[in-house]
């Protein structure tokens, strides 16, 4: 559809490497494939090299996004306009170590701040898990901005993504048929708010739940989303980030898509779960989504899609 075909992984800065690496590896589903350069890097049961990357850090934080190039001259044409559009570049088009993918690719901030690499021809592994109680990759993010309207248009301006609805507090960014890849939401500051994995269908999605509240309780779900229509259930990561099973994500027809308004969002029956099955969030998840995972729990206006 564009120069940017998907996102490839996320990059998360971690209290402990060791602790979280055991909980997405025995918890979440996820194998440790290589290191390089002090990250570490974890593939899901798809057949990209990695989804998730970990860092050691003195505070957890939402260190990177990686967005999926069509080809290298995608990433050169992305390079030049964002120079030309006065954006920071973190570092030229290059090639890009083995063990941290391969590949081609570069990196530029947001206007808020969020380091995003584009890469092209990154590594496949040669097989995909049959589990479906594990997650295939990661399918999207929602990233909090104290300027929304500003950092959404950097998506659509930039890489050609396009709104497919608009809440009060979001704005939901596809790039592909899939109903969003990217959401921005309105926030104090920049944070991320989820990172959802994509399961193979509903019986992998519940399978995996299983095996997850053996170790940690559902915190939201499961339930179906208003914007997407996807299925989800939500619990924490040992540093409290935000994250979820999803599947079953709407796919947008681009000859008859009209972007759902706040308004009719703010009406829509049932919402945030079409079902009426999944209740109150928890106030642990209120904190984490709001930017605050280990915060102070007098401010936990999560924003709401």
């Amino acid at each position: 559809m564009g120069a940017i075909t998907g996102l490839r992984a996320l990059e998360l800065g971690v209290s402990s490497l060791e602790l979280s690496t055991r909980f997405y590896v025995d918890v979440w589903g996820l194998n440790v494939v290589s290191e390089h350069d002090g990250l570490r890097y974890l593939r899901a049961a798809g057949p990209a090299h990695h989804a998730l990357a970990l860092r050691e850090v003195a505070t957890p934080r939402f260190i990177a996004a990686e967005l999926a190039a069509a080809d290298a001259t995608a990433v050169e044409r992305l390079h030049a306009k964002a120079l030309t559009s006065g954006l920071k570049v973190l570092f030229p088009p290059r090639a890009i170590a083995n063990d941290a993918g391969g590949g081609f690719g570069f990196a530029l901030q947001s206007p808020d701040g969020l380091e995003l690499k584009v890469t092209s021809g990154s590594r496949e592994h040669g097989d995909v898990v049959n589990d479906r109680s594990r997650p295939m990759g990661i399918t999207h993010y929602v990233v909090n901005s104290p300027n929304r309207d500003r950092e959404s248009a950097f998506y659509q301006d930039l890489f050609g993504f396009r709104l497919s609805d608009a809440t009060h507090p979001m704005h939901f960014l596809r790039c592909s048929a899939y109903h969003h890849t990217v959401a921005v939401a309105s926030g104090r500051s920049l944070s991320l708010n989820h990172v959802a994995f994509e399961m193979q269908d509903f019986d992998g999605l519940m399978r995996g739940c299983g095996r997850v509240v053996d170790v940690t309780p559902i915190e939201w779900g499961v339930g179906r989303h208003g914007p997407g229509d996807n299925i989800f259930a939500y619990f924490l990561d040992p540093d409290g980030f935000a994250i979820e099973y999803t599947t079953g994500m709407q796919r947008i027809d681009e000859s008859e898509h009209v972007p759902g308004t706040p308004q009719y969002w703010s009406e829509f029956p049932k919402r945030p779960c079409r079902w009426g099955l999944a209740r109150k969030r928890s106030e642990r998840l209120n904190r984490s989504m709001a930017g605050l995972p280990g915060g102070d729990a007098q401010d936990s206006r999560a924003p709401r899609a």
